[in-house]
């Protein structure tokens, strides 16, 4: 698995390089933004991204947007020293999948990676799940709605995924997080209404006023439909 990082500062990112390369993964370093997009266009495929939010010459989301745009399976952390939510909400808008604020222990990066890798690497085989409009395909990882391919990160596929499997249920933003991001995961409700601003973006008519995506005040979301079952 090839794991780019990109981290100006230099203690930071030799760290982080000696935990993935102790895990197995070949890393990418890269100093700046002008760095990432040379790797990007070396044409060398990349499963998991490590951003680093602020650096000299541009930041984090501008090459999450560019990454997104090159292959939408892969998978992105967000790197930040600031904890402001804004922070948090910038990267996953941009369509990272995941944030981890600094200082961050080994362990905890570690396992942010290791579940986004199981993602990626979709290697089940299973049937074709049907919903509506929809048809999820669980083996390539994509969602097609009136037989059109939407463009979903391997986040947004999970939940999509999680959702069909649960029509009309009220799904607690705990139950989304333990079954989306894994019961370790380490942060909190924020990253699942993102997420699922995301999601209506891309699958509502009108995303202000959901089909599909239905908020349940005081506990999480439903989706609102009837769904074939595997």
């Amino acid at each position: 698995m090839n794991i780019l990082l990109m981290e100006d500062e230099d203690s930071i990112r030799k760290f982080v390089v000696v935990n993935l390369k102790r895990e197995g993964y070949t890393v990418l370093e890269a100093r700046s933004v002008t760095e990432a997009k040379e790797i990007l266009e070396s044409g060398i495929d990349i499963d998991i991204a490590l951003l680093d939010v602020m650096l000299p010459d541009g930041d984090g989301v501008e090459v999450c947007q560019a990454l997104r745009a090159k292959d939408k399976r892969i998978g992105i952390i967000m790197l930040t020293a600031k904890a402001q939510e804004e922070d948090k909400i910038k990267g996953l808008e941009s369509g990272a999948d995941d944030y981890v604020t600094k200082p961050f222990s080994p362990a905890e990066l570690m396992a942010r990676v290791r579940t986004l890798l199981r993602r990626v690497d979709i290697k089940i085989d299973e049937n074709i799940i049907e919903c509506a409009e929809f048809k999820i395909y669980p083996k390539q990882g994509r969602v097609s709605k009136n037989d059109i391919e939407i463009d979903l990160t391997p986040i947004e596929f999970d939940m999509v995924k999680y959702f069909v499997k649960n029509p009309n249920k009220a799904l607690h933003r705990n139950e989304i997080l333990d079954q989306v991001w894994g019961k370790n995961y380490f942060g909190d409700y924020k990253i699942v209404d993102v997420n699922i601003r995301r999601l209506r973006q891309k699958i509502e008519k009108d995303p202000s006023n959901p089909e599909y995506i239905e908020t349940v005040w005081g506990r999480g979301y439903r989706w609102r439909t009837s769904c074939g079952q595997e």
